[in-house]
């Protein structure tokens, strides 16, 4: 078994969510806590993206429930592998709730990058994608290259779903660019964004 693929994949984290963000006005973003929320910041600082603190494993049902509450807004839940793999439970009931609106993109580097980027299970082969797709989600896919990246954005952004796309990137660094820290300042300024 390769145990460096994640070094050797050829897109790069902070391109990925800046393409998947780019005029995006009215996209709910939910971002799992390290970095997918320094990545959408770095994108932007928008208030209609709710970045987690300290919440791993939760974006996803965060996501849901976003959804379910806006189902006239398209939400997009920007996550890692490891986060995904401490809440695999919430693929069942996004699968049973099924909201058309709800998008995953799944930044996998095959790192723990918030403990020292030690190898996930992905890294071993486990495969997020088809346990979304067993669970009943609409459409998914794991995304290796540019052009495959491309038809996956359209689906995530404008497709029927619950959508989730794993999107294999480098296992590198890129300087840290933080949200705001104070929860309450994050809900009231999505609340306020959302009215």
């Amino acid at each position: 078994m390769d145990r460096t693929r994640g070094d050797n994949y050829r897109l790069q984290r902070r391109e990925i969510v800046n393409a998947l963000l780019a005029e995006q006005d009215d996209l709910l973003v939910v971002t799992g806590l390290g970095a997918p929320a320094w990545d959408a910041t770095a994108a932007g600082d928008r208030d209609l993206t709710f970045p987690l603190w300290g919440a791993m494993g939760g974006a996803a049902m965060l996501g849901l429930g976003l959804a379910l509450a806006k189902p006239d807004h398209r939400v997009l839940v920007l996550t890692g592998d490891g986060e995904c793999l401490m809440g695999l439970g919430a693929f069942a009931t996004i699968a049973v709730q099924a909201p058309g609106n709800l998008a995953i993109a799944v930044l996998d580097n095959e790192r723990y990058g918030e403990t020292g980027m030690q190898e996930t299970h992905t890294a071993a082969n486990v495969d997020l994608a088809g346990m979304a797709k067993a669970a009943g989600f609409v459409e998914t896919g794991t995304i290796f290259d540019e052009d495959a990246f491309n038809v996956a954005k359209a689906a995530l952004l404008e497709n029927k779903g619950p959508n989730l796309y794993v999107i294999k990137i480098r296992a590198d660094s890129h300087p840290i660019v933080m949200p705001p820290k104070d929860g309450v300042v994050l809900k009231e300024r999505f609340r306020a964004a959302l009215a």
